[in-house]
């Protein structure tokens, strides 16, 4: 098996050293599934393995590349796939037990993207049953168990891309893609100490992935880098008519060139994004921020504008998600999923009305045009990537007497600005990486958030962090 120094490798110089033939796909292929089945089981961290698919990919990147047929940065390079999304004839769970021998007979768009591209999958990531779109009290709500944090396995990585987190993180591919309706990309990244970025609204297209909240979901990559995520969304955007909400071809196309801003970056700070913050965590903030400041950026404070956004955000999931699930909720099989909340959000959802929707919906329009305007002295705003470090994963209780927890969202946060319910309601694309530790050697992480459509003003402030820190060259010791 190849060493940690080049399974820790960001993609971009993965890639230059395939393209290069100084390194195999097979050989990389081989070394990523070795260390995944040695080191998975115990993270909880892969729903299946798809080590034939690998290799048969692999084996065809290296006679292409050896032929000088080389289709671009991710040929050859191994990756893993929250297991929502279609693969032929593989299995595709949605981490939920009622779906455990369920397979598709197509792919979904973002498959057939990479297998154009030439990458390597080589396993569905765990993840939280139905990617807490009924709702879940805790990180054991999942088919394959509770997905363990690499820093630390006692405690979880977040969800509901829970194991697109501990793979990235714990070496064992050095990508992943997840998805996000309200902070399943944000948190995992944050918690897990890696790169990862919610796109905007629109821009991936979802067709044959699981559909939480039509209106909000969206899916993303999971990286080393920011520079890996802007990589890697160059490939994987663009229109596709399947999707009935992905954005014309002139917006949802995506052209990624790293390089110097042309002017000093406009950051907000924001003040009020949150009830409560760690204290190390908003001191690690506060230095990343200075950071870029003295780099050139121009920081000042900035506010997020008032309104019912985690009302709104959650009350379009709760009433989405019944009509996405509907078929459970009629049939009883919600009865089979592992967290009691799931076992019966759906019920307490279907009472809603269309009237109720379309009454946040008109809330909704206004909310984003109120954070809109924030953009109009901003180039991004910039916040924890979560509120903590990982936290310890707790038994979960039979019988719970617990009101339905949002979905996505691990502790609960009663500011109607929490970040992920804003900037997911209002499609903003967000990046987060890392920026420091906690006391117990947890990473913290920054999210920088921009303009609807302005995903490379993300990718600039993460990437030019990374340029002047190396918080994301730190990994894990996993014994």
């Amino acid at each position: 098996m190849l060493g940690e120094d080049i399974l820790y490798l960001p993609v971009r110089e993965l890639g230059s050293r395939i393209r290069k033939r100084t390194l195999s796909p097979v050989a990389l292929a081989e070394s990523y599934l070795e260390r995944s089945r040695e080191v998975g089981p115990r993270l909880n961290a892969w729903a299946n393995l798809t080590p034939e698919l690998a290799l048969e990919q692999a084996r065809a990147a290296e006679k292409e590349i050896a032929a000088g047929r080389y289709r671009g940065p991710l040929h050859g390079v191994p990756y893993a796939l929250k297991d929502l999304v279609a693969v032929k004839g593989y299995p595709t769970t949605w981490g939920a037990p009622p779906f455990k021998d369920r397979r598709f007979d197509y792919n979904a768009t973002i498959v057939e993207k990479l297998n154009a591209a030439g990458a390597v999958l080589i396993g569905k990531a765990a993840m939280i049953e139905l990617a807490g779109g009924l709702g879940y009290s805790n990180g054991q709500a999942s088919l394959t168990g509770p997905a363990r944090n690499p820093w630390n396995p006692e405690c979880w990585t977040c969800g509901s891309s829970s194991g697109s987190g501990a793979v990235v993180s714990a070496g064992m591919a050095p990508w992943a893609i997840g998805s996000d309706t309200r902070g399943s990309i944000i948190c995992p990244t944050t918690w897990c100490g890696i790169s990862g970025m919610r796109p905007s609204f629109g821009r991936v297209s979802r067709y044959g992935a699981m559909a939480i909240a039509w209106s909000m979901d969206k899916l993303g990559p999971m990286a080393r880098t920011a520079d890996d995520c802007g990589l890697i969304l160059s490939v994987i955007a663009g229109h596709d008519s399947r999707d009935h909400d992905s954005l014309p071809a002139s917006l949802a196309d995506f052209h990624y060139a790293p390089g110097t801003p042309d002017k000093p970056l406009r950051i907000g700070k924001l003040t009020n994004a949150w009830s409560r913050m760690a204290p190390g965590l908003e001191s690690a903030v506060d230095d990343a921020l200075k950071a870029l400041e003295k780099n050139g950026a121009k920081v000042s404070d900035a506010a997020l504008p008032d309104g019912p956004f985690e009302d709104a955000a959650e009350l379009t999931i709760l009433m989405e998600a019944a009509s996405a699930f509907q078929d459970m909720v009629r049939s009883g099989s919600c009865a089979q999923l592992v967290d009691p909340l799931g076992q019966v959000n759906g019920y307490i959802s279907q009472e809603m009305t269309a009237t109720d929707y379309l009454q946040v919906q008109r809330v909704r329009t206004v909310l984003q045009k109120r954070i809109d305007k924030l953009f109009d002295r901003y180039d991004v705003i910039a916040t924890g990537g979560s509120s903590t470090a990982a936290q310890r994963l707790v038994p979960m209780a039979r019988g719970q007497n617990q009101l339905a927890a949002p979905a996505e969202r691990p502790t609960v946060d009663n500011s109607q600005r929490a970040p992920d319910g804003i900037s997911s309601l209002c499609g903003l694309p967000a990046l987060s990486v890392p920026c420091g530790f906690s006391g117990d050697n947890l990473p913290y992480g920054i999210q920088f958030i921009a303009r609807a459509a302005n995903d490379h003003a993300a990718i600039d402030a993460a990437r030019t962090f990374q340029s002047l820190t190396d918080w994301h060259k730190r990994r894990p010791k996993i014994a």
